[in-house]
């Protein structure tokens, strides 16, 4: 539980510093003794004494919050000193779209093969294809992805696949 901490073992931010860790230590409650690495980092990119003034100004019920965004900005910023946690996020948005427009063209597809005229040689058959059908279009309003208008429209027996 965090703010809790034996008395014996200094937390990992005054370990780091060698100092003696006071009952009153900032860093105890957010840098446990075993989170050595968690405080290096921190440390390393904004410093002990610009973390303690952020602590400070932050309300006491939302520093773990606080201290959980630095430790995750650091450690973004140590493996990309340019963009840090921005970058992870550009690309993230990124491969959403990328995997949107897959999505998109997969049930382009998917409504052209429905659409398409029967034939025997075709391995889904008209119940199968609607009941993936109308799981696939749930799947995707679960997500807030776009339907496309042919998939909406392709099968008149949506609504009534259970």
């Amino acid at each position: 539980m965090k703010g809790t901490r034996s008395s014996s073992s200094p937390c990992a931010a005054c370990k780091f510093l060698k100092r003696r860790c006071t009952p009153d230590c900032t860093f105890a409650p957010y840098f446990r003794s075993d989170e050595s690495q968690k405080f290096a980092n921190v440390h390393k990119v904004f410093g002990a004494s610009n973390v303690t003034k952020i602590l400070n100004e932050v309300p006491l019920e939302l520093r773990g919050d606080a201290v959980d965004s630095l430790a995750y900005e650091a450690e973004a910023r140590l493996r990309d000193p340019v963009f840090g946690c921005v970058g992870d996020i550009s690309l993230l948005q990124w491969k959403m779209v990328q995997l949107q427009e897959d999505l998109a063209n997969a049930r382009v597809r998917l409504a052209r093969y429905v659409n398409a005229p029967s034939s025997s040689s075709q391995s889904m058959t008209s119940s199968s294809c609607d009941r993936f059908l109308h799981d696939w279009t749930a799947f995707a309003t679960q997500l807030d992805l776009p339907v496309p208008n042919e998939l909406g429209s392709s099968s008149t027996s949506m609504n009534n696949v259970s």
